[in-house]
Order: C-alpha cells, then sequence, then structure tokens
C-alpha cells in the first residue's frame, strides 16, 4: 500500500494540507472531515485502491493510521 499515496487522496477528498495529513491525525478532529467528508473519502480510497470497505469497518476509522492499516490489508 501507497502511504503517499493514500495521504494524498485525503488531502484532496478532505481538503485540508497534506502536511496534515499523518497516521497520528485524526481524521475529524484534525483533518475537519465530517460524515459526508467521511463518506466521500471512503468511495476516494476504493477507487484508488481498487478495494471494498465495508460499510460496517466505518467507525472504526478515527485516524489516518486506522485508515492506512485496513487500507493495506485490504490490498496485501
Amino acid at each position: 500500500m501507497d502511504f503517499e499515496k493514500m495521504r494524498e487522496v485525503i488531502a484532496e477528498t478532505v481538503g485540508c494540507d497534506l502536511e496534515k495529513v499523518t497516521r497520528e491525525a485524526e481524521l475529524e478532529a484534525d483533518l475537519g472531515a465530517d460524515s459526508l467528508a467521511a463518506m466521500e473519502l471512503v468511495m476516494a480510497l476504493e477507487e484508488a485502491f481498487d478495494i471494498e470497505v465495508d460499510d460496517s469497518a466505518l467507525d472504526q476509522f478515527k485516524t489516518v493510521g486506522d485508515l492506512a492499516d485496513y487500507v493495506a490489508e485490504k490490498t496485501a
């Protein structure tokens, strides 16, 4: 999984600075991703990495690291 590619997708989708997108960054608190932005982000990641994100997994994504681990697992 290409973390840099993922950072770019997150920054573009959420509309934040790339420098803010770190593994520790919280999607809502640090990057300003509300529930609508989170859904758009999931769709963008599905397209960028050719994966399918299970709707029941959405609640577990609090940080960029959570998302990165999930995408890495799905692309392994």
